[in-house]
């Protein structure tokens, strides 16, 4: 079924009002997504105090590893449908949307499970403090709960991506932060919930904007994106295709969260004011990862669709289109980092010693966040096209074995926390340079016979009829 040029439809047009159409409120989205948890820390920090402040913290990166891991099979599903849409083949749309939600929904069961009874193990691993401990394995067995409605969302949502609507997400999540709010108030201020309250109102905030996008999917009626729950099921050869994109990229989320389960390890070992300067300093870094992970969701998007309607040149354009405006948006965003960061941090804790500790992390870290664009919106690119293992290959090996080789033979030799954070900036610039060789020789950028999931789908990269001029 082949369909007319619908809306959202990103393979005509002017490319830069084209992706920051598409960019802000996915810009947005993020924003709101991470203000709920933004908020949990504040809450915790500033009414319950700075041991509950690292007990939220330390729950980050083995949140982060199985939300990642998802994040990444979803990431396939984005790029087989937003091909196929490009391609205009409602009938595959069709399929692959049900099988992403399939998909969901059993990688969620397995998460929530696993997560739930795994919990106190895995937070022994990386040495959470001991006064911290018993908080962290409330909040994240609470937390994993709530993993299919997560997941549903997450899938949800990079359905309506991958059709170019960046908007219905964008309101859904508005929601879940207004209903997060609203309940950490209630049972942290008013119940004196502490830990848990928290954990129970970001999981409150999740179901609701899960039900939100799937009620969106089950009402567009017409679209070959809309959702039957009788058809919600898994094809194999839509499967393969997901997969093929998907769990390259779902890799490289599990080795990024190892290396960042062996920062926090070595993060760990500074004691409870580090952890608490740590994750203070990750909330206030917000503004950074959200615009890398706009843009990079915004040029994968971008690239599936005009891959899928052969418009190679367009796509090649795109992609220095948005490094050109993330670079631009990301020195702002050093230099006020910067230049605010004792009052930003101390939105978090009042602390004075853990305030100290941040800002040093703040000065360090902030000016070097340019070194990070073409790790994220490279790959995004390449993805888009199909293509994911090789730059999964160069990012594990440049991000997280550089990294791990860094933490393992340099930081203990000099303990300190200036050489754990001098890893971001050596392993981002070298990962930064071998990206661009592939960029510009690899064969990445091939023409295709057909959108993926046809007739059983070919690679989604396309046939091996050699690179584009």
């Amino acid at each position: 079924m082949r369909l007319a040029r619908q809306t959202g439809d990103i393979t005509q047009g002017v490319i830069w009002k084209q992706l920051l159409a598409f960019f802000f409120p996915l810009w947005f989205g993020t924003f709101f997504q991470q203000l709920y948890n933004t908020v949990d820390t504040v809450v915790v920090g500033r009414f319950v105090g700075k041991t509950a402040l690292a007990a939220v913290g330390s729950t980050g990166v083995i949140v982060g590893l199985t939300v990642g891991i998802f994040t990444g099979l979803a990431s396939g599903a984005v790029v087989v449908v937003a091909q196929q849409y490009g391609a205009r083949r409602g009938d595959l749309v069709h399929k692959s949307v049900h099988t992403a939600m399939a998909l969901a929904v059993l990688v969620g069961a397995i998460f929530m499970a696993a997560g739930f009874f795994l919990t106190p193990w895995t937070l022994r691993v990386i040495d959470t403090t001991p006064e911290a401990l018993p908080g962290a394995i409330l909040y994240q067995r609470i937390f994993f709960l709530g993993m299919i409605p997560n997941l549903i969302y997450n899938m949800g949502t990079g359905i309506l991506r991958a059709i170019g609507d960046s908007r219905r997400p964008l309101y859904f999540l508005i929601a879940a932060s207004l209903c997060n709010i609203v309940l950490d108030l209630v049972l942290v201020v008013g119940l004196n919930m502490g830990v848990a309250g928290v954990a129970v109102a970001t999981v409150c905030a999740q179901i609701l904007s899960a039900v939100l996008v799937v009620l969106s999917l089950a009402r567009a009626a017409g679209a070959p994106y809309q959702l039957f729950w009788r058809e919600i099921r898994l094809d194999r050869s839509h499967l393969r295709a997901v997969l093929r994109v998907g769990a390259p990229t779902a890799l490289q989320s599990v080795m990024y969260s190892s290396s960042n389960i062996v920062i926090q390890a070595a993060i760990n070992s500074f004691g409870t004011d580090a952890v608490a300067a740590w994750t203070a300093y990750g909330k206030m870094d917000i503004f950074f990862w959200m615009t890398l992970t706009a843009m990079s969701q915004s040029i994968t998007t971008f690239a599936g669709q005009n891959y899928g309607a052969g418009q190679y040149a367009r796509l090649k354009k795109g992609v220095w289109v948005s490094v050109g405006m993330t670079a631009a948006f990301t020195a702002v965003i050093s230099l006020a980092m910067v230049i605010f960061a004792r009052p930003l941090l101390a939105i978090f804790t009042p602390d004075p010693d853990v305030l100290e500790i941040g800002v040093g992390m703040v000065r360090f870290l902030a000016p070097v966040y340019l070194t990070y664009v073409l790790v994220e919106l490279l790959p995004g690119a390449i993805r888009g096209a199909g293509k994911s293992l090789v730059p999964m290959l160069i990012s594990v090996f440049g991000v997280c074995g550089l990294r791990l080789f860094w933490l393992f033979a340099v930081v203990p030799a000099h303990h300190t926390i200036e050489m754990v954070e001098a890893s971001y900036p050596i392993t981002w610039s070298i990962t930064s340079a071998a990206l661009l060789l592939y960029y510009f020789f690899g064969r990445w950028l091939e023409p295709h016979s057909s959108p993926p999931g046809a007739d059983g789908g070919p690679d989604p990269g396309g046939s091996k009829a050699g690179p584009l001029p």
